[in-house]
C-alpha cells in the first residue's frame, strides 16, 4: 500500500477499506471519520466484521483495498504511532506473576518521562479504572474483569500525554463483556470523559443501549459492509435494528438522557 501524507488532517480517517482472505470479503467499502472529543461506537451481529475493522485500524492487519490515516498519514514510525493511538483488544493473555502496577507500566514504555513520573501516571490509570486497590496483586490472581481493568489502564497510561506529533486515539474492542454492569458504566464514563478532553475514541460493543447513552455517533455494520452511519438516534431505529440484527424492538426517548431507549420485544 503506497504511503500517504495529508498532513493537515488531525483525524483518524477511515478510507475505502477492504478486506479479502482467501477469496471472502470480510470487509468492503468501509468508509467513516474518527474526530477528536467524540465517541463513535461499532455495533453489528456476530461475524460482521466489526474485530477485523479494529484490526485495520490498528495496523495489526494491512487491508486489501483502501487505508487508514493516522493524523494524516499511513507511515509513523511506531514509536511515534505507540503514542497516539491506544488499543485495547478483546483479550489479552500474559502469563507472567507481574503485578498490576508493573503491567500498567508496560504501557509506558513509547514514552520518554521518568521513572516516578511514570509511576504517578500508572497509580492514575488504576485509580481511573477503579484498580488502584489492585495495583500490588499479582496479574494471574486476577479474576477476567479485574484483568480487563487493569489492561484498561495500561492503554490509558500509554496515550497519557499529549502528543506533539497529533491528536491521540483511544479504541476499545468490547472492553465491557467481562466486567459487572457498575464498571460496564464506569469504563464507558471514563471513555465519555477522555473524549470530552479532547480524544478520539472508538469502541466496539454489542449492548446498543450503552452505544446510545455514551456515543456520538454510530456505525453499524453487516456482512462486512455499513449498513448504517450517524447519531444515536438516527440509526436505533425498529427499522434499522430489525434489518440488521433480526430482532423486533421499540424506541422510544430515554426518561433520564438523550438518547434513544432500545427495548426489545
Amino acid at each position: 500500500m503506497e504511503s500517504v501524507k495529508h498532513s493537515a488532517s488531525n483525524t483518524l480517517e477511515v478510507l475505502g477499506v477492504g478486506v479479502e482472505v482467501d477469496g471472502r470479503s470480510l470487509l468492503r467499502g468501509i468508509n467513516f471519520v474518527l474526530k477528536p472529543g467524540e465517541v463513535v461506537s461499532v455495533l453489528g451481529p456476530n461475524g460482521a466484521g466489526k474485530s477485523t475493522l479494529m484490526k485495520v485500524i490498528s495496523g495489526e492487519r494491512k487491508p486489501s483495498k483502501g487505508q487508514v490515516l493516522l493524523n494524516g498519514r499511513t507511515d509513523w514510525p511506531l514509536n511515534h504511532q505507540a503514542l497516539m493511538l491506544g488499543v485495547l483488544p478483546q483479550s489479552s493473555s500474559l502469563s507472567f506473576p507481574f503485578t498490576a502496577e508493573e503491567v500498567v507500566l508496560l504501557g509506558r514504555i513509547p514514552c520518554s518521562s521518568n521513572h516516578e513520573e511514570n509511576r504517578a501516571i500508572v497509580r492514575a490509570a488504576l485509580e481511573k479504572v477503579d484498580g488502584l486497590h489492585l495495583q500490588n496483586r499479582h496479574y494471574t490472581t486476577l479474576s477476567g474483569g479485574e484483568r480487563q481493568r487493569v489492561h484498561m489502564a495500561r492503554v490509558l497510561a500509554q496515550i497519557w500525554d499529549e502528543c506533539v506529533h497529533g491528536q491521540r486515539y483511544l479504541l476499545l474492542d468490547e472492553p465491557t463483556s467481562a466486567l459487572d454492569p457498575a464498571h460496564q458504566q464506569l469504563t464507558l464514563k471514563m471513555a465519555r470523559q477522555e473524549a470530552d478532553q479532547g480524544m478520539g475514541v472508538m469502541v466496539i460493543m454489542h449492548d446498543l443501549n450503552l452505544a446510545a447513552r455514551y456515543s456520538d455517533r454510530i456505525v453499524i455494520l453487516k456482512n462486512g459492509q455499513m449498513a448504517a452511519e450517524g447519531s444515536p438516534h438516527q440509526v436505533l431505529t425498529p427499522h434499522i435494528i430489525r434489518q440488521v440484527f433480526d430482532i423486533d424492538v421499540s424506541v422510544s426517548n430515554h426518561p433520564a438522557y438523550d438518547c434513544p431507549l432500545v427495548v426489545n420485544h
